[in-house]
């Protein structure tokens, strides 16, 4: 507390080694005299500086110095102030302290002592140590942090970082007049560890809390800290009384720390969890996560058919490293029972999930390829179906030009042969399934070899191009009818013919190709109206034609496809790679000709009069694109549909979304399909509405209205980046973080709507909108509401309110799901320091029925 004993020997050095210049000095100085200590090589690598408003008075012969009037000593980062500053070599004794202000009104002290070590600062009327024994005293002590400090009748400094206190109080409430503290007679306080206490009350308002603890230790120090985790208690009707989250937290240094929690229900079951978190910075992070839960649910005088035992568990590793530049490694992996969520968690995302996707990869680059390798896998929590990949390796090179003289650097001199690039890419993946307790593997692999040829004729880029890609499996399959024996209706065997597909054990290869080619360019159109702030507009047109060409793969001479006859004897055609990792071969013949027009509005802002800094703004209106296409080696309905896409973007503000599909062919009711007759030549137009979809969202804020101007001013904050930036302890629930009230008001809408007409008297619309929105009604208050509603059900989904007070060193959470089937509220008033969140009141019901 008393953290000056550099300064008093560094003074002691000074006076015994200058001993002769200061019996020449005249006993009384100017006042802001600075000693010089770099005069003789003495062990002192900074200047020492005292001033003093009236005096300093130097005693040679006895050995002291007194400061008078407003005093001040500093040493680097230690500063002490004072009315009186006095030092005693003799005894190795500081004595700081203020003096009496009198007046007709009333008598104070005004200057005492103030001890400002780094970020801390201590008060006191008096201050009296020995900066040999580095013990010390003050009396009526202050200390204050940046987030708690502590205040005693008496101080008493044992050692350098330990200090006994008489009578004192501790807080986190940085008022005055703080409005929640702690008091005890007898304190022991352990710089940068601990605060010991015993017989503490707490005030609430200047009004104790009638029953006090015997005893108790409260963190002195921020950050990760060893320690116990104090439970929460509640009780359900299905489950009893319970404590849970009850463990012990271990940090055990600077990139490590391990926590075991655990819950314990009197009808039966307990719950069992534990994480162990790494980090080094800039290099790697990652945590280990492991939960067992067996629960039972009911009494033992219940029918069997409503006791309920459900044992329930996961697993789950994170995993993220930057190795070098050119390579990194992450993972997201969890293995969890279907139940275990719904059994152990009240978080609505989480009890909605119904999917539990996992994963793992490695990247490497190189200068013109690069390597993936990766695992997959997707738990259906409904079913216990399982999808899962490993491996899956990817490596792809990109587009190079055997033919190009490696010092041709023109394009325009370039040989034809020198435009010809190759790309290749190529992936072995291993996949398995379950479906229905059924296991199957497929294993194989794809390789895709592209040749383009990219010459430019005038104003148009044309572009050759030709695709081999080929299939490698170890399976394929075989079907046909045969003779199964069942059961008939009266339980007799009776032979039947059922249609069997085989799988045989074999390796195969799928070879198929393309080609095709393709023409493009740009047309620009630009108009200069110079209006309302329109300096020019632009229109860019994109017009695309291409041809492709793919043969069909379904017919005998390729070997992909075989043949078995139904039950009347009709041959039926098949492909034998159906159902494999990457599918079989493309069947009919594909020659088609396909058109596309991507147009793009813009315009330019009119630049600001005398600003010759900022570029002229430009503002994307509008993309809209077009495209169809036609194929001649179709049978019928050759035209392919008309999609129409557009999307747009004003400013911040609005996101818009949107396409439509047209069908230029008619439909027959009796039938039930589309027919090979166009609309037009029935008179009903040129085409009808097949599909169409489009989708709104906006993110609005308080801070998005700010002017700019308002925003040059704005002081740039600097953030520290922990090392973890997670929470200290494991908790099942804590969606009661303190919210930014920096933002006075945040509005997120998502709007979606989509009409299917699958003939022109069908249609189907589904449109629902999703909001989330929340305010500050005061500088203290900030409400939240978040919800879905279906406009076909005229249902509202999810809904959910939650509203924050800040109390100062309070803070008061409440949430509250009012409809659905996780419905209830749970309300919180807690104090707001870290070290004291255990400390609080807590209603609930439904869903959050039980947490404290």
């Amino acid at each position: 507390m008393l953290k000056i004993v550099s300064i008093l020997f560094f003074f002691t050095a000074i006076i015994f080694a200058q001993g002769n210049s200061l019996s020449k000095i005249d006993s009384t100085s100017n006042s802001n005299q600075k000693v010089d200590s770099t005069k003789k090589k003495i062990d002192i690598d900074a200047v020492v500086n005292s001033s003093a408003s009236d005096s300093i008075i130097f005693k040679v012969k006895e050995r002291k110095m007194f400061l008078f009037g407003s005093s001040d000593i500093k040493y680097k980062t230690t500063e002490l102030n004072a009315a009186n500053i006095f030092i005693d070599y003799n005894t190795n004794e500081l004595e700081a302290f203020g003096v009496d202000s009198s007046d007709t009104a009333k008598t104070k002290i005004k200057g005492l002592p103030k001890l400002i070590e780094g970020n801390e600062t201590y008060e006191g009327s008096r201050i009296k140590y020995n900066f040999k024994t580095q013990r010390g005293f003050i009396s009526l002590a202050k200390n204050k942090e940046t987030d708690k400090r502590y205040e005693g009748e008496k101080v008493k400094k044992v050692d350098k970082n330990t200090y006994f206190i008489e009578n004192g109080m501790f807080t986190t409430c940085n008022s005055d007049t703080p409005h929640t503290y702690f008091t005890a007679s007898q304190m022991k306080v352990i710089q940068k560890d601990k605060i010991i206490a015993r017989w503490i009350f707490m005030y609430v308002g200047g009004v104790p809390i009638p029953i006090p603890l015997p005893f108790a230790v409260f963190p002195n120090e921020t950050g990760r800290r060893s320690g116990i985790i104090v439970p929460g208690f509640g009780s359900t009707a299905n489950r009893g009384q319970y404590f849970h989250n009850f463990g012990y937290f271990w940090a055990m240094n600077d990139y490590m720390d391990l926590a075991f929690t655990g819950d314990y229900y009197t009808k039966g079951g307990y719950g069992l969890r534990s994480r162990f978190r790494y980090a080094k910075r800039y290099d790697f992070s990652g945590s280990f996560e492991a939960g067992y839960s067996n629960i039972s649910i009911g009494e033992e005088t219940d029918p069997i058919n409503l006791k309920q035992r459900q044992s329930d568990w996961r697993l789950s590793w994170y995993h993220s490293q930057q190795i070098d530049p050119t390579s990194q490694f992450s993972a997201n992996i969890q293995f969890v029972s279907s139940n275990f969520l719904r059994n152990n968690s009240i978080d609505y995302n989480t009890l909605l999930t119904q999917q539990i996707i996992s994963g793992a990869s490695y990247s490497k680059s190189w200068d013109n390829s690069s390597l993936s390798l990766s695992y997959n896998r997707t738990q259906y929590l409904d079913s216990g179906n399982i999808d899962e990949t490993l491996p899956n390796i990817g490596y792809s090179h990109n587009i190079f030009y055997p033919f190009r003289n490696k010092n041709s650097f023109d394009a325009n001199k370039q040989s034809w042969y020198e435009l010809i690039g190759i790309s290749y890419s190529g992936q072995f993946t291993n996949s398995r399934t379950k479906r229905n307790e059924i296991k199957e593997n497929k294993l194989g692999a794809l390789h895709n070899i592209n040749f383009n040829f990219t010459p430019k004729v005038g104003y148009f880029n044309i572009t050759p191009n030709f695709s081999y890609q080929e299939k490698w499996y170890n399976k394929r399959i075989k079907k046909g009818y045969k003779k199964i024996e069942t059961l008939d209706s009266l339980g007799r065997k009776v032979l039947i013919d059922t249609l069997v597909t085989e799988t045989l054990n074999e390796l195969n290869f799928v070879r198929t190709f393309s080609t095709g080619i393709s023409a493009s360019t740009k047309i620009y159109g630009i108009f200069n109206p110079n209006f309302v702030g329109v300096e020019s507009f632009r229109h860019t047109m994109m017009p695309n034609i291409s041809f492709n060409y793919t043969p069909d793969f379904s017919s005998s001479n390729w070997g992909y496809y075989d043949t078995y006859f139904d039950k009347n004897g009709k041959p039926v055609k098949y492909d034998k790679y159906e159902g494999q990792i990457y599918g079989g071969a493309s069947s009919g013949r594909t020659q088609s000709i396909n058109f596309s027009v991507g147009n793009i509005f813009e315009i330019k802002l009119n630049k600001v009069p005398g600003d010759t800094l900022k570029e002229q703004k430009k503002i994307q209106l509008l993309n809209f694109d077009i495209s169809t296409g036609y194929n001649f080696a179709a049978d019928s309905l050759k035209l392919q549909n008309l999609n129409l896409s557009y999307r747009t973007q004003i400013g911040e503000w609005l996101n818009f979304y949107g396409n439509s599909s047209y069908t230029f062919y008619d439909y027959d009711t009796k039938l039930q399909r589309v027919v090979n007759k166009f609309l037009v030549t029935k008179g009903s137009g040129l085409f009808r509405l097949n599909n169409f979809n489009f989708s709104i969202s906006t993110n609005l804020s308080g801070e998005k209205f700010k002017s700019s101007s308002s925003n040059g001013n704005n002081k740039i904050e600097t953030q520290t980046d922990p090392v973890f930036n997670k929470k200290d302890y494991i908790a099942l629930y804590d969606n009661s973080d303190t919210p930014d009230m920096s933002i006075p008001w945040n509005l997120n809408i998502n709007y979606n709507y989509n009409l299917s007409k699958y003939s022109p008297s069908e249609k189907s619309i589904n449109s629902n909108i999703s909001l989330d929105f929340s305010t500050n009604l005061t500088k203290n208050w900030k409400i939240t509401f978040r919800g879905n509603y279906d406009f076909n059900s005229h249902q509202l989904s999810a809904p959910q309110i939650t509203i924050y007070r800040d109390l100062h060193c309070w803070e008061m959470n409440f949430t509250w799901n009012p409809i659905g089937t996780y419905r209830g509220f749970h309300f919180e008033l807690r104090m707001k320091a870290s070290e004291l969140k255990d400390i609080k009141v807590t209603k609930s019901k439904g869903l959050y029925s039980g947490l404290r």
